[in-house]
């Protein structure tokens, strides 16, 4: 997993790391106003890609007063006030910044998927990314809610209370337009066309490139030697018409969910498997026992185990919206001291020491 880790260091409880925060959309606004309430970090830069909000205060982006550091589209100006680590909840992989920083020396937390495992990842951005790392001395670990928590910090921790696993699979269920408008729904995911037919190849990609990564984070975490990966999409039709909350209809027979699985495979079976169950309603025409949004892990093995994540929250509650951007947000945010902390080159969750935040 990337270069020898000589080390797990935890992060010193009275340093007050320097960081900024890379990009402030509706997760990255969360990270940002996070670190701006913590005294375990000061914020010295912000960088942004619109115009509309460079200049701007960072209290000002994050909905708090003013602190005096003004957004920068420029990344010269990110690098030159010299933070321990940027925070990255960004679109895109921007390979190109990210180097930038790592040569510079500087620290990279961050939620985006292409940077989980070297092995998996792309090997051309593993190549820049670790002479990056090489030369400044820097260190990037990636982690988020899922890829992150839910393929990797979670299933490691379960799987601690066993000697012997047969297969351990994690189910991800997101009832898809409690947060994504109709045009999303139907337009981008696809959501409402024939349930025949080949899976969407862009969409196994999408799942593919991150999850492959997890599952090789927690495979080689447990010395497990992986023969291979498979990756495959279902499709599911709805039983009956309905209307989205926008009002698009979803006829019935056409997609209603849908399921991608990324298996690691020993001896031609899964012993590793993560699966996302994406879907606009439960009423479908295959079983695949839909549950509320959130997480099922299950070892089987001489210990099982059968874990339950769900949010108790409705939509309606105001706390909702910022709370499915925090958990994504916030692992990233308390990756920060523990990435500055650790040795140079791509660190993993199963490199790094157990992620918590620091409660004041």
């Amino acid at each position: 997993m990337g270069s020898e880790v000589k080390s797990l260091r935890m992060p010193d409880p009275n340093r007050v790391y320097r960081v900024a925060q890379w990009a402030t959309g509706r997760i990255g606004q969360v990270s940002l106003k996070a670190l701006l309430q913590s005294p375990q970090f000061e914020v010295v830069g912000v960088y942004v890609h619109s115009e509309a909000k460079h200049g701007k205060d960072a209290g000002e982006l994050a909905g708090l007063p003013p602190i005096g550091v003004k957004a920068s589209r420029n990344i010269a100006d990110i690098i030159a006030a010299k933070p321990d680590c940027v925070v990255a909840n960004m679109d895109g992989a921007n390979v190109d910044d990210v180097c930038r920083f790592l040569e510079a020396g500087i620290n990279i937390a961050t939620s985006r998927v292409d940077y989980l495992e070297p092995e998996k990842m792309d090997q051309d951005v593993r190549r820049r990314v670790e002479a990056a790392c090489a030369k400044g001395g820097s260190s990037i670990h990636a982690s988020g809610s899922s890829p992150g928590f839910s393929s990797e910090a979670l299933p490691m921790v379960a799987v601690s209370m066993s000697r012997g696993m047969d297969c351990m699979t994690i189910d991800e269920y997101a009832d898809i337009p409690l947060s994504c408008p109709d045009v999303q729904v139907v337009d981008m995911m696809g959501f409402g066309r024939p349930a025949t037919g080949e899976f969407d190849p862009a969409l196994l990609h999408h799942h593919a490139h991150g999850f492959m990564q997890s599952v090789n984070v927690v495979a080689q975490a447990l010395g497990i030697t992986l023969d291979d990966m498979q990756v495959f999409g279902e499709m599911a039709g709805a039983k009956e018409r309905f209307l989205l909350p926008g009002g698009t209809p979803i006829e019935q027979g056409t997609l209603a969910a849908q399921r991608v699985t990324v298996a690691g495979l020993r001896g031609g079976k899964p012993i590793i498997q993560f699966r996302v169950n994406w879907y606009t309603t439960k009423a479908i025409d295959k079983d695949w026992d839909l549950r509320p949004n959130g997480w099922r892990l299950l070892v089987e093995g001489d210990t099982p185990v059968d874990i339950n994540v769900t949010f108790p929250l409705a939509v309606s509650d105001p706390q909702f919206s910022p709370a499915m951007a925090g958990i994504t947000a916030y692992r990233v945010v308390n990756a920060a001291p523990y990435i500055v902390e650790a040795e140079p080159g791509i660190r993993t969750t199963a490199e790094l020491p157990t992620i918590v935040p620091r409660i004041y």
